[in-house]
């Protein structure tokens, strides 16, 4: 998931280099979205083989 974070943040820097703020703005959009969700599945993972051991 955090490939794909990365992935639409470097497509939204190459499209705002380009200047298509649409797709930029999109693009950036998912890329946070994704890497949130990213950090709280970490972030549950670490907590519950915390718990199990």
């Amino acid at each position: 998931m955090l490939g794909w974070a990365l992935t639409f943040l470097i497509v939204a820097i190459v499209a705002a280099v380009f200047g298509f703020g649409g797709i930029a703005s999109a693009s950036a959009g998912i890329a946070q979205i994704l890497f949130v969700i990213f950090i709280i599945l970490a972030v549950a993972t670490f907590v519950l083989r915390a718990v199990r051991s």
